[in-house]
């Protein structure tokens, strides 16, 4: 599944967590970094607004599917691939890491949150070490001089896998940016995933995720906030369908 932001390709190349999970070990085994984005809707509407979010994007090595949508996309497209919110692969990533041997790095959210999220995790996975933990201050720049006095504090921690909880854009340019400062170090934007973990946020009930409606769940948890932010995501739904079936026929053609 690609879209296209003038110049910018973007491309879901991770069909599923098997795939995705096998790229991670043997990125692990090389001692090869990575960058790892999982998209939405929102993504999406972002996307088109901007130039430099489009070409960090366009950086990232993995590329999985965050959001139904963009899974029937996909399909539509004649490139199905399946469901993978970030959020789902905190634990599969980090007992990878720990059977791996590679040391953890939280970026993000508040330092509350990272030192619950760190103690949950240590806790429910066996053999992980989270070996830095850095919560940036408001009104930090993921492209800026303190992103890269963070990734090289992260560098020298000997972390090799980092979970990034800073929302979209920016944790997508953090890590991109990242990929040159610290080419060893695999990065995932997890966004809220940290949150999760350490209760910080409470994420729908199983059953609500597994009828599709996760986002009226989140949508009626924050009306003012996420009504506006879902309503931008419907106004886009007819271009991207087209260009799906657009992709299709070429595919088929």
């Amino acid at each position: 599944m690609d879209f296209r932001f003038d110049s910018q390709l973007i491309t879901v190349n991770m069909p599923d967590r098997a795939a995705l999970m096998a790229e991670v070990a043997s990125r692990f085994q090389r001692r090869e970094g990575f960058a790892l984005a999982t998209i939405n809707l929102d993504h999406l509407v972002k996307l088109r607004a901007s130039p430099v979010f489009a070409e960090a994007y366009a950086r990232q090595d993995l590329v999985c599917a965050d959001g139904n949508p963009i899974v029937w996309l996909s399909k539509l497209a004649g490139k199905p691939v399946t469901l993978m919110p970030g959020s789902d692969l905190v634990l599969p990533l980090a007992r990878l890491a720990a059977e791996s041997d590679m040391p953890l790095a939280l970026v993000g959210s508040t330092e509350e949150a990272l030192a619950g999220a760190k103690d949950d995790l240590e806790a429910k996975v066996p053999g992980l070490r989270v070996a830095y933990a850095k919560a940036p201050p408001m009104g930090f720049e993921p492209g800026g001089p303190e992103a890269e006095a963070i990734l090289r504090e992260l560098d020298a921690s000997g972390a090799r896998l980092c979970f990034i909880a800073l929302g979209a854009p920016k944790q997508e340019i953090f890590a991109a940016f990242g990929r040159t400062i610290a080419p060893s170090v695999g990065f995932a934007s997890v966004g809220a995933g940290v949150d999760f973990l350490s209760g910080h946020q409470q994420r729908a009930p199983l059953w609500v995720r597994r009828i599709a409606m996760e986002w009226v769940w989140r949508m009626l948890s924050s009306p003012r906030r996420l009504v506006p932010r879902y309503a931008r995501c419907l106004a886009i739904l007819p271009g991207e369908l087209i260009a799906a079936m657009r992709q299709r026929a070429a595919t088929s053609g």
